[in-house]
């Protein structure tokens, strides 16, 4: 057999067989992945690489040890997800790095983080000052969790005594130019309904909105195709004008 054909059915194979076992072992993001998971990640995309490309050996022993490394991961997540005491050992447990304020630095020490690597963490979450911080804490997946001091939070409108309607979500009424029917009997409105709020707006034609969308409150939003070409000075956030 022609090399090049092996090697498209060999990649068939690694494909749907890592995809298949993608879906089995779970859909964490990789920022909720811990470091072990995101390096048994790249251990079995690694597999099903050399599955595809590595002609000098036959295709079995790779498929066996991926399908090896994907039951393991599986039989982890299932064993972290029965037994806390395993999940505390294979995933690790959040750490406290400032409390009432003070910064822990025993702690650091042990996590081996630098102070500055914190200070990146708490901009991150928008925290520029650690005064502000009472507690920060460490997660598993290395993300930082910040409570700030009472003096420092946001007020709400329960704190005001502010009595506010429920935001809810919105539903798509058009999308991509076409009208989303089923959403529109949900909200027990009608085509000529939506014809008369887009006219009010100015739009003639479904076809020329891109998405439009109904908040709980009654109020429709629409973006239209090309709108950018309406706009006379496009907001640039990239500073580099080099090469295109």
């Amino acid at each position: 057999m022609d090399e090049g054909l092996v090697v498209i059915v060999r990649a068939f194979i690694g494909f749907f067989s890592l995809l298949i076992f993608a879906r089995i072992i779970g859909k964490e993001q990789i920022s909720q992945l811990n470091f072990f998971d995101y390096v048994l990640g790249i251990t079995i995309g690694s597999i099903a690489a050399t599955l595809t490309t590595d002609l000098s050996s036959r295709a079995w022993p790779h498929f066996v040890g991926l399908l090896t490394w994907c039951v393991l991961g599986y039989l982890m997540e299932i064993i972290s997800s029965k037994w806390r005491y395993a999940a505390k050992f294979l995933e690790g447990e959040p750490t406290i790095v400032i409390m009432n304020g003070k910064i822990m630095e025993n702690v650091l020490k042990k996590m081996k983080y630098r102070i500055s690597e914190i200070l990146e963490l708490l901009r991150n979450k928008g925290v520029f000052d650690v005064t502000q911080v009472d507690f920060a804490i460490i997660e598993p997946n290395g993300q930082i969790s910040v409570l700030l001091k009472p003096e420092h939070l946001p007020l709400t409108p329960k704190d005001m005594n502010i009595a506010v309607s429920p935001s809810g979500i919105s539903s798509e009424l058009i999308y991509d130019g076409i009208i989303v029917e089923e959403n529109l009997k949900q909200l027990k409105k009608d085509k000529t309904w939506l014809l008369n709020e887009l006219k009010k707006q100015g739009i003639r034609d479904i076809s020329d909105v891109f998405l439009a969308t109904l908040n709980p409150s009654g109020s429709l939003y629409v973006d239209k195709y090309k709108y950018e070409d309406h706009l006379k000075n496009m907001t640039d956030i990239g500073d580099y004008k080099g090469p295109y």
